[in-house]
């Protein structure tokens, strides 16, 4: 008597694992270069002679912090890519050691256009990526604005104000770094002026009225 033999049920393929996103699938970028030629004629940085080489990417001390490499600020400004700018860290994380422009073969002012980005957040309402940097940022040109020079005293106090330094356990560490900076005659007491500040808040009217 033969055994009957029953067949072995059919099994269905394997569905293709799913391709992972490429480049290729995001919204296809649009240059625009009206930004590029906006911060060239306000700043006067050739941002433009730009060909990305990475030397100054190379040779930033810094780089481990930023989300953003120095070329890639540049890259961005010359596709108009504000926001993105806008966002990042990187602006507010450089040193302004200026060892990007001493590298750059086309001498494009890196540090420079770092402030200029910083400077363009810190007028408008867009949240810093870095908002304690950003405060610092604003009470070091306030110094600059009423002065001519910088308090470090009314500058640190103005910071720490406003970051919570000036109270809780940081108070204490603070209180006993300026002591000390005081001591070695890093810190003053009493502030110092410029005596012909005519110039100089003419500067910061300009500014202000976006000249």
């Amino acid at each position: 008597m033969s055994q009957q033999v029953s067949a072995a049920p059919e099994s269905k393929p394997a569905p293709p694992p799913e391709r992972p996103a490429t480049a290729a699938d995001a919204e296809p970028l649009r240059p625009d270069g009206a930004f590029m030629r906006q911060v060239e004629r306000d700043t006067g940085i050739s941002i433009g002679a730009c060909y990305g080489c990475k030397k100054c990417s190379n040779g930033c001390p810094v780089t481990f912090a930023m989300d953003l490499h120095p070329y890639q600020v540049v890259r961005l400004a010359q596709f108009g890519l504000v926001e993105s700018l806008r966002a990042s860290s990187t602006i507010w994380v450089c040193a302004s050691c200026q060892t990007c422009l001493t590298r750059c073969p086309n001498e494009v002012d890196l540090p420079r256009l770092m402030d200029y980005l910083k400077q363009t957040v810190a007028q408008g309402q867009v949240p810093a990526a870095e908002e304690k940097t950003l405060v610092f940022h604003r009470a070091f040109l306030g110094e600059v604005a009423k002065r001519g020079r910088v308090f470090e005293g009314g500058m640190m106090a103005r910071y720490l104000l406003k970051t919570g330094g000036a109270f809780g356990p940081e108070a204490m560490a603070n209180a006993k770094l300026g002591l000390a900076m005081f001591k070695r005659g890093r810190l003053k007491l009493l502030p110092h002026r410029t005596r012909d500040r005519r110039w100089l808040k003419a500067v910061f009217k300009a500014k202000e009225a976006g000249s």
